[in-house]
């Protein structure tokens, strides 16, 4: 319902919301083996350019709303470039470059005319497949009852303001649910934390009502009490050493900081640790003397 409103908003023809069922199959986390990610596929340069956040706490191709808005922008700038719905779908599925090049060497501006690359042949029959099998279920074999439909997400929005990373649990206490629900409903978000800066975030319906001071409570309770700290890698640094040291496994250290199998840390790189082991040593400072471990900071 969504896709439709935004198309009737921005005067598109409505059938272009099925370009995201072909796309992704309406995925938030679906990617490509070219790196195109999200429910509408976008590369990583193509969502900067049309405003999304990419980075390695944010990545907005996974957020619904905003990847919806930065898509039909897109997709009106390759109607404007083509004239032609089809044809700026086409461009959508091989870039605009690519089918303006066949278009020059083939001398033809008829999509149906065009000799294309399979991949995007396809693609163009898969949306129009989608919109055919969608439209009537019954004639394709399809039998759906209504307990088989989605229904459309209920939920509240809150805005968060922090100068600091805030583990994303908080956030789910505040809302009254858990980890798994806020990462469920904001996609978007690729850590356990939440970046320093301004969000509007989805929680359950009805969480929105005194989610500021829960929050809040939450918060202060958790600078003061926070058993995870920032560890700063010095040289001679690996994984092992930094698990055994404060007493952690090693995948954890891993999880907990995005880091694949058989990547090296590096002098200077920053690792987050949950240990009580070492909270203890950085609020001791005789055990930092003359060492090298004044190195780790809070968080």
């Amino acid at each position: 319902p969504h896709i439709e409103k935004v198309l009737k908003d921005h005067s598109m023809p409505d059938d272009l919301k099925y370009i995201a069922i072909a796309e992704s199959s309406l995925k938030p986390h679906a990617r490509s083996d070219k790196g195109a990610t999200g429910y509408w596929q976008f590369i990583e340069n193509t969502a900067i350019k049309y405003g999304l956040i990419v980075n390695n706490d944010i990545d907005e191709r996974r957020n619904f709303y905003a990847s919806t808005e930065a898509a039909l922008n897109y997709l009106k700038d390759l109607y404007a470039l083509f004239g032609s719905w089809t044809l700026a779908a086409a461009a959508y599925n091989m870039g605009e470059e690519g089918l303006k090049a066949e278009m020059i060497v083939q001398k033809v501006s008829n999509y149906y005319e065009l000799d294309l690359y399979q991949e995007t042949q396809r693609y163009i029959f898969r949306i129009l497949a989608a919109k055919l099998i969608i439209s009537n279920p019954n004639k394709y074999g399809y039998s759906l009852s209504k307990n088989d439909l989605y229904k459309p997400v209920q939920c509240d929005y809150v805005d968060i303001s922090t100068n600091q990373p805030v583990p994303l649990y908080i956030i789910a206490q505040a809302g009254k649910t858990y980890f798994k629900v806020i990462k469920d409903l904001n996609p978007q978000l690729k850590s356990y934390y939440l970046p320093a800066g301004k969000y509007k975030l989805m929680v359950p319906k009805g969480a929105a009502m005194g989610f500021s001071e829960r929050y809040e409570n939450l918060l202060s309770k958790w600078i003061l009490e926070k058993n995870e700290q920032i560890y700063i890698v010095k040289t001679g640094d690996n994984l092992s050493q930094i698990a055994e040291r404060f007493n952690v496994p090693v995948k954890a250290i891993m999880i907990w900081n995005g880091i694949t199998n058989g990547k090296k840390v590096l002098p200077g790189e920053k690792l987050i640790i949950f240990s009580d082991k070492l909270k203890k040593e950085i609020s001791n400072p005789a055990n930092n003397a003359n060492k090298e471990e004044n190195l780790i900071t809070d968080n």
